[in-house]
């Protein structure tokens, strides 16, 4: 055996990798059924336990979800984003809050200190349209305008790991447990951690824009149970 052969991966791994980038690159889209067997089979030209090796890999790290008697089917597109949704269904609403909490508060911080002209426009822009989703009682339209939101100041931050991050928890945090708080009462236009904290960005105040960011965590807590 040659000493580049020596050093050549695992057949298992290089499958693993190749149906990494299928799915990285959206030609498999989430929730979509991946080719079956025989035909990725015969494709990489590789046995069915090699195939059966990378495919477990890969569910493991959560971007594939194999039924049985229905076939595989992508379940994100990357290793961060499987595993929000495997906290999801794994940790109570508390402990994602706990996290968000820390998110937030850092997101906020970096955004006064990082956000442009274009940032404060575009979150102002989404601050009317949840505004008029709550106003025409459009639960739905809110939620997705209060997340979008959320996803712009953790951009406006300027550190894309953090948006990455805070991307993949959209399931954890505006998911069904986000409508459970949907109840009578419920401020769901509250100046703190929206109109609050985009004056604070405007105003490149960190500390007022964390400290207005908690406070309507802290708010949101009361509405968990």
């Amino acid at each position: 055996m040659s000493a580049a052969s020596s050093r050549r991966p695992p057949l298992a791994q290089e499958v693993t990798e190749e149906l990494r980038r299928e799915i990285a690159s959206g030609r498999w889209a989430v929730g979509s059924r991946i080719p079956p067997e025989p035909q990725l089979i015969d494709r990489l030209g590789v046995s069915r336990g090699t195939l059966r090796e990378a495919v477990k890999a890969l569910a493991h790290a959560g971007l594939l979800e194999v039924r049985r008697g229905d076939g595989t089917y992508v379940r994100s597109t990357s290793e961060m984003a499987g595993t929000a949704r495997r906290a999801y269904r794994e940790y109570g609403e508390e402990q994602v809050f706990e996290v968000r909490f820390a998110l937030d508060a850092q997101a906020a911080r970096l955004a006064a200190r990082a956000a442009d002209d274009d940032d404060l426009a575009a979150l102002r822009a989404l601050l009317a349209r949840r505004r008029a989703a709550w106003a025409e009682g459009d639960a739905e339209g809110w939620i997705a305008a209060d997340w979008d939101f959320h996803l712009k100041v953790a951009e406006a931050s300027g550190n894309p790991l953090l948006h990455e991050l805070y991307g993949t928890f959209g399931d954890v945090f505006h998911g069904v447990k986000m409508k459970q708080r949907l109840r009578d009462g419920f401020d769901a236009c509250r100046e703190a951690g929206h109109e609050d904290l985009v004056r604070a960005i405007a105003a490149r105040d960190e500390d007022t824009a964390a400290a207005t960011v908690l406070d309507n965590l802290r708010y949101c807590t009361t509405w968990m149970h």
